[in-house]
């Protein structure tokens, strides 16, 4: 049992295609370790933690969706990013991301994830015209009011979500991004549907959606892009016959 490294990187572009996104990080293989993936342990964010629990789980590679080497970012390895690079490359444990690309994608990305656990109907992206879009709207099995959603989004993500009331409507059509993605209200309002939800939330976020008469919800970054890479794995394992486990390193942002 197991799969070469460059066969499991080449099955991951195929199916997440990074070459269709200008990303802020480097997609796929950043960190390179053994040359025989056997065992995969994948997270949402490569911290020390996740790296720790991989060493121990004695993995042959850590998949993840954030990941290092971000635009604008010091290129020096020092401090945190050397302790961390260290640990994987002394364990020969390579170091996989997929950014936009694993938020984008059809059936295993973030937002597809989201919709399904919300039991949200997907009727197109909120980039119209692009192959892949990041962020996606549809429909709600049920209308439902602003407390509605707040307590779904809570109990299925195991987070309280933060609401902006946009007015008294009720929600029928909504749009959503996981993760840092406040700023694509502005889409959501053009695509004229009655919520939008983000991982994050800014302070000029809120002014928007209640000026504008648009629900706004912010359901933790973290909670919300925990499912796309559990899915990927899930894929993976199925697909190469690897042993996959996904570790979850709670973060409250």
């Amino acid at each position: 049992m197991g799969i070469a490294l460059k066969e499991l990187l080449a099955c991951l572009d195929e199916e997440l295609q990074p070459g269709l996104f200008k990303d802020y990080c480097p997609n796929g293989l950043q960190v390179e370790g053994k040359s025989v993936v056997r065992k995969l342990v994948t997270g949402v964010t490569a911290c020390q933690a996740l790296i720790d629990k991989a060493v121990e789980m004695k993995a042959d590679a850590l998949l993840v969706h954030h990941g290092y080497f971000w635009r604008g970012e010091d290129a020096v390895i020092t401090g945190m990013k050397k302790r961390r690079v260290e640990t994987l490359l002394n364990n020969g444990i390579s170091l996989i991301v997929y950014h936009l690309p694993l938020d984008a994608h059809p059936e295993l990305g973030n937002n597809a994830e989201l919709a399904r656990l919300m039991d949200w109907n997907t009727e197109g992206g909120m980039e119209p015209g692009k192959a892949r879009s990041i962020g996606s709207w549809g429909t709600v099995s049920q209308p439902m009011t602003v407390t509605d959603m707040e307590k779904h989004l809570e109990k299925v993500l195991g987070r309280k979500p933060l609401a902006i009331s946009g007015g008294d409507h009720a929600i029928e059509r909504i749009a959503w991004c996981t993760g840092a993605a406040q700023s694509m209200i502005d889409k959501a309002l053009d695509l004229g549907v009655d919520a939008f939800v983000s991982g994050e939330i800014s302070e000029s976020t809120v002014h928007f959606a209640r000026e504008n008469g648009i629900h706004y919800f912010s359901a933790g970054h973290h909670a919300t892009e925990r499912y796309g890479v559990q899915a990927l794995g899930g894929w993976l394992e199925k697909k190469q016959a690897i042993e996959h486990q996904f570790v979850d390193i709670d973060s409250p942002v």
